[in-house]
């Protein structure tokens, strides 16, 4: 294995001394002068046509710089998959009707917030109710009021077919149907959806978001203010926390921007916590229903697969999200014969879009739980179940997946020989409360589609180094990773990287954190960056030191002759032999990775639309209450495959996070929902998982060198959540000999499973 001195080593963040000390500046933060304040007036009903807006009383407050309605924008409609026409389904403000609870029709700009809250209250709106729909398969019957033009209120449709079927289910030794539910839960980022635009005199327009996508949003933003691309710069400041939730342009952005063009001030809006969970995305509540043939040796001969996911009023990425249900279950498995219908429908209800896992935290629920039913079904162990099916590297997938690496038998393996697993059966408990294991299988991808990242490095003088790369750290220690591998390729100590990121105006391209991404794109783009500049670096030094190029080495801020250590010079004077010889040349090193992935099709999920896969499994030790219903996660066991460990401070602290959000969405997270209205839209009400609830955790990471990643490495932060949610209702059944099929297992639901399996019995 390749021997390393930055990467691989327990290093701290690099943003975490003015993270601890309070000094980091968010978006809220930022004050400029003459700055005002904006606010969005929401639409009170879930379905209504505009008849019309008066803002007269509005304007004539006292204070009031500005107010913007529907009519002051271009009409244009904007979504995350501008290449699928149909799916751009949504106005920046609100112009012919409304289509949920919170929708965003109209804004004002005043001196303070209070004033503009006094404004919001004067402006007038005129509306027409229209019936509404809130169950996606109420909205899916041929007489549902229409939402958008879209036939049945079905926004999307995939059908994933390919083998035998009917032959498969005919030639099973076992054949078993289950059914599951999916709740819609929320992001709950601490720092919620902040905006702070400013339009100079020359109609340039600098917008800084709490964003994870810059570049994506300086496209829409242009593309909604009739502006070129060239004339926004979107800046991306420190990010608390994101999870998908800040992918999409939200209205807090689109109305910052245009306010701030009327009025040529700065104006920054910033949502509150009720409105982080009315206006802005969520995870797609669904039903999955799975039908799967079985060999008695415990063989996969085929599955079925139907997905109903509730997309809300709007599109935003679900068409790709339903895709990635059927993509998951034959990831992690070899399936032969397989089909999956999936159906994004319109609904009334608040809009769902990106989070952390994609699509695939439902599909790893269903599937997680179902194989456990089968594996009692055939008496097997359910370690062994998995074994029999796992995916290997290599193998030549129906769909053309390209699996290069694959860990998932050797975490499997370690996830047999733990302690935790061998001491299932004897895992029983005394009185009213009662222990079990569960188990549960992920995978995820690194990156999803052939979207290139890019990267910048300039070598100073005195041995620095300048990163400039448009990847964009949300908290997921992004920064740091980059700095190590720029570190490690150049041969420098860490502390002399500064970096850059996530400014369109100075970094290069790079698409953003989402879909476990940045550290194989962006990293990839850093490595080449740095190769590139100690190419320059080495070819300078190698004339001044009448040596062969190939001959020198970079390694602890020296350069030398290999096997010569003391024949060499510092990086720094290697980067001066540069500069100041007769040529004078700066040293500038580009560097961009355009990923090896064949084209994927949405509709039929054909093709290879990632350069490497992740793979893990994780074992959750549960104590139920059988009086109150109460479920305590005590231990996880978790082991990955997540290509070379960089950092392992920063890998831990992802799979831990993780692990609290998969335990937070299997036993407590829900959005409530009444006729379209939230009725828990905060912290008091949501029940979140905190410190108290936190399980004892041990991580384990299997290295299988991801030849497409940078030094071997393959993204992480999502797939580790997956496994959570199915492996506590893994753990629940073999606690009680009860299944709870519907997410969130609150105490009610356990208690109700309960009765019903004593009635059975009586």
């Amino acid at each position: 294995m390749l021997e390393l001195s930055i990467l691989g080593k327990r290093l701290p963040r690099l943003d975490g001394d003015v993270k601890a000390a309070g000094s980091a500046q968010y978006s809220a933060d930022i004050i400029l002068p003459r700055m005002l304040y904006g606010k969005i007036l929401r639409s009170p009903y879930p379905h209504a046509r505009i008849l019309n807006i008066d803002t007269g009383r509005a304007r004539g407050l006292a204070g009031v710089k500005c107010v913007i309605t529907g009519k002051d924008t271009l009409g244009e409609k904007y979504g995350r998959l501008p290449h699928i026409p149909h799916t751009v389904d949504e106005h920046a403000l609100a112009i012919d009707k409304v289509r949920y609870i919170g929708d965003d029709v109209a804004a004002v700009a005043a001196v303070d917030e209070d004033t503009a809250e006094e404004a919001l209250e004067l402006i007038r709106v005129d509306y027409q109710e229209l019936p509404p729909v809130f169950d996606p398969l109420a909205a899916m019957a041929p007489a549902a009021p229409k939402i958008h033009q879209a036939d049945r209120n079905i926004a999307w449709e995939i059908d994933c077919n390919f083998g035998d079927l009917k032959r498969a289910f005919k030639q099973a030794d076992c054949v078993r149907e289950d059914e599951f539910i999916t709740r819609p839960v929320i992001h709950c980022a601490l720092e919620t959806h902040a905006s702070l635009a400013s339009c100079d005199a020359s109609g340039k327009l600098t917008l800084w978001s709490s964003t994870q996508t810059p570049f994506y949003f300086r496209r829409d933003l242009a593309k909604l203010l009739g502006m070129a691309e060239a004339d926004v710069r979107v800046i991306r400041p420190y990010v608390g926390g994101g999870f998908g939730g800040k992918r999409d342009l939200c209205a807090s952005d689109f109305c910052a921007a245009l306010l701030s063009r009327l009025t040529m001030c700065p104006v920054k809006v910033v949502y509150t916590r009720d409105e982080e969970f009315v206006a802005t995305r969520r995870r797609h509540g669904m039903i999955i229903k799975l039908k799967t043939g079985v060999k008695s040796d415990g063989t996969i001969l085929g599955q079925e697969c139907e997905c109903i996911a509730d997309g809300g009023a709007y599109n935003s990425t679900g068409p790709v999200i339903i895709g990635r249900v059927g993509v998951h279950l034959v990831m992690q498995y070899k399936v032969p014969n397989f089909r999956c219908r999936a159906y994004l429908v319109y609904t009334n209800n608040p809009v769902c879009g990106a989070f952390r896992g994609f699509g695939h935290t439902q599909a790893c629920f269903a599937n997680e739980s179902h194989l456990d039913r089968l594996a009692e079904e055939l008496s097997m162990d359910p370690i062994d179940l998995r074994v029999k099916n796992a995916m290997e590297a290599g193998y030549k997938h129906p769909l053309d997946f390209r699996m290069n690496t694959c860990g998932l038998k050797e975490c499997l393996k370690l996830a047999a020989e733990s302690p935790l697993w061998r001491q299932r059966s004897s895992a029983t408990g005394k009185s009213s409360r009662k222990r079990g294991l569960g188990a549960a299988v992920c995978s995820y991808i690194s990156g999803f589609m052939g979207l290139p990242s890019a990267a910048f490095v300039e070598l100073g003088t005195d041995g620095s180094v300048k990163l400039i790369a448009g990847g964009a750290e949300i908290g997921q220690g992004s920064d740091t990773v980059l700095c190590q591998i720029a570190a490690e390729e150049l041969g420098i100590d860490l502390d002399r990287i500064r970096i850059c990121s996530s400014d369109t105006d100075v970094t290069p391209i790079d698409l953003g954190s989402f879909s476990s991404r940045t550290t194989l794109y962006t990293g990839n783009a850093v490595q080449a960056a740095c190769r590139d500049a100690k190419s320059q670096l080495l070819d300078a030094v190698a004339q001044k030191l009448e040596a062969k190029l190939e001959d020198l080495e970079c390694r602890d801020n020296w350069i030398s002759v290999k096997g010569s250590p003391n024949t060499g010079m510092s990086f720094a004077d290697g980067v001066k032999a540069s500069i100041y010889s007769d040529k004078g040349m700066p040293i500038l090193g580009r560097g961009f990775f355009n990923p090896p992935v064949r084209v994927f099709d949405l509709a039929s999920l054909y093709g290879n639309a990632t350069p490497a896969y992740t793979f893990g499994i994780q074992l959750a030790e549960v104590e139920v209450d059988t009086d109150t219903g109460q479920v305590k996660v005590l231990r996880v066991f978790a082991a990955h495959d997540c290509g070379r460990v960089l950092n392992p401070i920063c890998l831990e602290g992802q799979v831990e996070g993780s692990i609290m959000m998969g335990l937070g969405q299997g036993l407590c997270e829900d959005v409530l929902l009444c006729t379209g209205q939230v009725l828990n839209p905060g912290f008091s009400s949501y029940l979140l998982p905190t410190v108290g609830e936190t399980p004892d955790i041990q991580s384990s990471f299997v290295e299988t060198i991801e030849p497409n990643g940078p030094f071997g490495a393959k993204g992480v932060s999502e797939g580790t959540q997956l496994p959570m949610a199915p492996a506590i209702a893994n753990a629940v059944y073999n606690a009680l000999g009860v299944r709870i099929k519907e997410l969130p297992i609150t105490p009610d639901k356990v208690l109700k499973a309960l009765e019903a399996k004593q009635r059975t019995k009586s």
